[in-house]
Parts: C-alpha cells; sequence; structure tokens
C-alpha cells in the first residue's frame, strides 16, 4: 500500500493518533446502532405503539444503508475519504439534533426521519472508514488493525444498552406526563452531536493516508454477471437473514424480559440485560477465530446456526430465566457470523470481488424488513413465539453453511 507524501513524514505518535480517531468512529456507530434497543421500548411506551409500529425504527435505520450506501461510495471517491469521514459525521450529528424537533413536536414520524438522517451519516462513515484503516500501517498486519477496530464496534454495542437503560427509561420514570417522558431523549442524543461534532473538527486537523484505488471493475469479465455465482447469491440472502434476525432479537428483548412469565423486568432493569446479548457476541468473535484455526468456516457457521435455533426454541417453549437466559445466549453463536457468510460468498470471485461485496451490503436491508415482519407476528401472534422467524432465518444460516456456500465452477 502507499502513503501520500504528507502522511509519511508525520511522526509515528500523530499515525498512532489518526488510527485511535478513526477506531472511535467504529465504537460510535456500534453504539448509536445498539441504542435503537433501548429507543424502540421508549418510544412505544411514550406513543402507545403496536410492535409494528415500533419497529419502523430498524426499518428506517438500516433501510438508509440500503438506499444511501452507493450515492454514499460515489460521493467518498469524489471527495476524498477524509472529506466524506467529515461530512458522514456532520449528517449524523444533525440527525441527533433532530430528536429535539421530535421530541418537542411530539411526533413519532419526525423520530423516524430523525434515525434515517442519522444512519445515513453512519453509512458515509463506514464506506470512508473501513478501507482507512486497513492502510494505516503494514499490509501484513491489516487484518488485525481491521479486527481491533471491530473490537471497539463490538464495544459499542454492549455499552449502549447500558448507558441507554440508565439514561432514557430512569429519568422516563421520574416524569409524568407522556411529553416530558418523549423530550428524556434530548438529553443523550445531544451529547452524541456533541461528540461528532468534535470528531469532525479532528478529522479536519489530521493527516490521513490516502488509498492507492486499484479498478478492479475494468479487469472484470464484462459478460459475467455476479448474480451467476450460486454461492455468492445465496450468501447474500444469508446476510439477509443474519442482520434480521440479530436485529429482531435485539430489539425486542427489554419487552420480552418485561412478561410476567419470563422476568417481569422494569425497562431500567431489563435494559442492562440486552448488553450481554451484544457482549456474548463480542466474545464470541475472539473464541470463533480461534476455532477457526482447527475446523472449516462453513462447518463452524452451520454448527452456531443449529445451536442458535436450539436456544431460541427453548425460548419459545419454556418461562423463566430458561426462556430469559436461552435468547441472550443467541448473541454468543451469532459472533461469528456475519464475516463467515461475508467471506465464503465472496470466494472465488476474483475481479468480480468488489461487486460481489457491494452485493452483499445491501442485502443489510435485512435488519429493516424483518424486524418488522417480527413485530407483527408479535402483535399477533404474541412476542414469545415471534421468535419462530429468527428460527427460520437461522435455519436458512445452517443450510448456507453446509450445502449454499459451496463454490461451483461455471
Amino acid at each position: 500500500m502507499k502513503y501520500t507524501s504528507s502522511m509519511a513524514e508525520k511522526p509515528q505518535l500523530n499515525q498512532r493518533f489518526a488510527f485511535v480517531a478513526l477506531t472511535s468512529l467504529f465504537f460510535m456507530w456500534g453504539f448509536i446502532t445498539s441504542l435503537n434497543d433501548i429507543l424502540i421500548p421508549h418510544l412505544k411506551g411514550v406513543f402507545d405503539l403496536s410492535y409494528t409500529q415500533a419497529m419502523l425504527i430498524q426499518f428506517c435505520f438500516f433501510g438508509a444503508y440500503f438506499i444511501v450506501s452507493v450515492p454514499a461510495g460515489n460521493l467518498v471517491k469524489k471527495i476524498g475519504f477524509q472529506r466524506g469521514i467529515g461530512i458522514g459525521l456532520m449528517i449524523a450529528a444533525a440527525g441527533c439534533l433532530l430528536f429535539i424537533a421530535a421530541a418537542k413536536a411530539q411526533l413519532y414520524i419526525i423520530f423516524l426521519g430523525a434515525l434515517f438522517v442519522l444512519a445515513s451519516g453512519i453509512t458515509i462513515l463506514q464506506v470512508a472508514a473501513n478501507p482507512l484503516v486497513t492502510i494505516m500501517g503494514p499490509s501484513e498486519t491489516a487484518s488485525s488493525r481491521l479486527t481491533l477496530s471491530q473490537a471497539f464496534n463490538s464495544l459499542g454495542t454492549t455499552l449502549a444498552p447500558l448507558v441507554g437503560g440508565a439514561l432514557l427509561f430512569t429519568a422516563a420514570g421520574q416524569y409524568a406526563s407522556k411529553a416530558q417522558e418523549a423530550e428524556s431523549v434530548i438529553f443523550p442524543y445531544i451529547g452524541l452531536a456533541a461528540a461528532l461534532v468534535i470528531l469532525a473538527i479532528i478529522f479536519t486537523r489530521i493527516s490521513l493516508p490516502t488509498p492507492s484505488t486499484v479498478e478492479e471493475e475494468s479487469t472484470a469479465a464484462p459478460d459475467i454477471s455476479i448474480l451467476s455465482y450460486r454461492h455468492l447469491v445465496l450468501g447474500a440472502v444469508a446476510i439477509f437473514m443474519y442482520v434480521g434476525a440479530e436485529v429482531s432479537i435485539g430489539s425486542l428483548l427489554v419487552n420480552f424480559f418485561g412478561l410476567d412469565n419470563i422476568a417481569g423486568l422494569a425497562e431500567a432493569d431489563a435494559a442492562h440485560y440486552v448488553a450481554y446479548y451484544w457482549g456474548g457476541a463480542m466474545v464470541g468473535r475472539f473464541i470463533g477465530a480461534a476455532l477457526m484455526q482447527r475446523m472449516s468456516a462453513s462447518k463452524l457457521l452451520t454448527m452456531n446456526a443449529l445451536l442458535a435455533i436450539v436456544l431460541i426454541v427453548s425460548t419459545i417453549l419454556n418461562d423463566g430465566h430458561i426462556a430469559m437466559w436461552s435468547i441472550l445466549l443467541v448473541g454468543f453463536f451469532n459472533s461469528i457470523m456475519f464475516p463467515t457468510i461475508f467471506s465464503l460468498a465472496l470466494s472465488g470471485l476474483g475481479a468480480q470481488t468488489s461487486r460481489g461485496s457491494g452485493l452483499l451490503c445491501l442485502a443489510i436491508v435485512g435488519g429493516a424488513i424483518l424486524p418488522v415482519i417480527q413485530g407483527s407476528l408479535a402483535d399477533s401472534i404474541g412476542l414469545q413465539i415471534s421468535f419462530v422467524m429468527p428460527v427460520i432465518c437461522y435455519l436458512y444460516i445452517a443450510y448456507y453453511g453446509a450445502i449454499g456456500s459451496k463454490v461451483r465452477t461455471h
């Protein structure tokens, strides 16, 4: 990898600070994404929403990934990675500030609009930050740097339920009116906006490497469509299923733990347990990485998916702490699924790899669609039995690991 001369001349300390700043972005978007799991039950109570209506939060948030990812890539290509990060941070900060208008207006639709703007900014950040991390040092250690940054993303998803639960539910419990409960979101999101603006200022003053762009597209065979790669197409469906299942479960945990036959927890107490779900995913990544040294990725994916199914079935059939801890343990087995599916789906694509990666990123829209479907099921057949939907998702993922991920020649 090549560096710009300005970056090469900077002291090692400056480069290290730049890497720390980039890693903080991973933490921030993990934190903001996981905070939705607390925002959903909070706004559900404030606006007396059905589960379907409450899940529109995830629909707007992850829908932004689907709509904005391609324009974000074009924007970053035109203005550069560093400016792209700055614009992404400011757009995300604007989305946070829109929460003030939403809370004052007492309109759920403005909250949804604020989430879409916020997620649009995060999408731009992800497009720009990932490739920069890979070139912040020797190419031989690129994978370890990205893994370290992703670990901070997991740290953000783990801490957000704890912080969000303390700020939203504890504060809301002190207020008598729905209006005051809605306004309890103002302080947390002003804090997030301030942090994002500070990061934007930092990124205007530090030196970052300039990736040397390699146009993979020019070497791709024009008469071969990426859709002709069966394992890639099936992998995109697996990504859709995985993200949808993971987000659906996390979004409903607070309400699920509040059921009398499960734990009867108050929202503030239930929010603490959501951290175990995301924390399990963080721990599982390290254990999964070690296991992959001894067994194939496809077998490990299948095994994790089948164990997730067993745990969810236990959640559906049991009550009390058995059901509660069964669903929390699913987070641990989720840990290796996304990167494993991603790598299996891109196997053997060669010059088509970048196009295949784009298709897989679009499949993240599962996080927008499947939570709404489970919310609808929760409204019609009950919250506990609605977890049958993630069971179907993990059944497909198990199939993909065992059969669908096999590369077949043309």
